[in-house]
């Protein structure tokens, strides 16, 4: 597989896999198509987890998204073992409910959400993900129009400002997007160098002493604004939810804390009952939809990230369905 990255490692494989097949073990209990258990890999990647998963569960079958049109022809390459087994398609994850119909498949056994950016988006230069050497800016993982230049050289300072605090959780936000604004008037923001070279001058020392890198959470905010994340997220885990059998499994792998918040809530949100408190019966239609599988957020073994450190970040929570009821709202 020579157009794979070798030291592509998936992050937490071995729990993702213990929480996630033993619904893909088993003949589905509302069987459709053939009958097979379907996984959902909705962040397909370079196809790690899902190999893991097709090796573990042979009877199950894949439907694999990415809005990365790169990682899916890798990714392609990587499960060519079970070429009779998967289905890739070209998708931004909250278009679920739109592929599972065309596809004929509203029921499913397993999804996966890996969020963040990927091992292939990080190291390729051209993307722009990295502020460790001067690249194009970027950042977008898909096909969309807004890049990371455009957001900087078009959005109003507020603007700016808003998304440094909102998706950076940069405290010196302001001071920043001041900044820019400033530079670009002198000459627009083409490549990466430029704006860790401003954040360094903007970011003060101490703060850069103890807060890591000062480009970190800009190109984190940055990022999540080319790809509207937070709200792609948002619209993705009730859809995941409602297309979970009973018994169907969900795992989702976050890497910073506004995601995994967006996990906790709404994970926990369909796992608890919607009576109120004073009600001596909780009516059918108001159980929970789910259990929740992990206590918390499990997180990497120290071995693991010492293994891959790009590891350590990650928050892993998992729920079953317990309930065909969908939630009302």
């Amino acid at each position: 597989m020579s157009g794979l990255p070798e030291h592509h490692v998936p992050v937490m494989l071995a729990e993702v896999v213990a929480l996630l097949a033993p619904a893909l073990e088993a003949p589905p209990i509302d069987p459709t198509g053939e009958g097979r258990c379907v996984l959902v890999d909705c962040t397909l990647g370079l196809g790690g987890h899902a190999h893991a998963l097709l090796t573990a569960c042979p009877e199950a079958e894949l439907i694999g998204l990415d809005r990365d049109p790169q990682a899916l022809e890798l990714a392609r390459e990587r499960l060519a073992e079970f070429a009779d087994r998967i289905t890739l398609v070209e998708a931004v994850y909250d278009e679920l409910p739109a592929v599972l119909a065309r596809l004929g498949r509203p029921k499913v056994q397993g999804i996966l959400l890996d969020l963040g950016v990927s091992s292939l988006q990080i190291d390729d230069p051209g993307r722009g993900f990295a502020y460790a050497q001067d690249a194009p800016l970027d950042m977008r993982m898909g096909r969309q129009e807004l890049t990371a230049a455009d957001v900087l050289n078009t959005y109003s300072r507020a603007e700016l400002s808003r998304i440094l605090r909102s998706y950076g959780e940069e405290r010196y936000a302001d001071r920043i997007a001041r900044r820019i604004v400033t530079e670009r008037e002198r000459e627009p923001f083409v490549t990466s160098g430029r704006l860790v070279q401003l954040l360094y001058d903007t970011v003060p020392a101490a703060s850069r002493r103890t807060g890591g890198h000062p480009a970190k959470r800009t190109f984190q905010a940055l990022r999540i604004e080319v790809n509207a994340e937070l709200e792609s997220l948002e619209s993705v885990l009730p859809s995941a939810i409602a297309a979970l059998a009973l018994n169907g499994r969900i795992a989702v792998l976050a890497y910073h804390s506004l995601e995994d918040r967006l996990v906790k809530q709404i994970l926990g949100l369909a796992a608890r009952d919607r009576a109120p408190r004073d009600l001596p019966v909780v009516p059918a239609d108001l159980h929970p939809e789910l259990r929740l599988l992990t206590r918390g957020a499990v997180r990497p073994s120290p071995a693991e990230i010492a293994r891959n450190p790009r590891a350590a970040s990650a928050r892993l929570r998992a729920a079953v369905r317990i309930s065909e009821m969908a939630v009302a709202g």
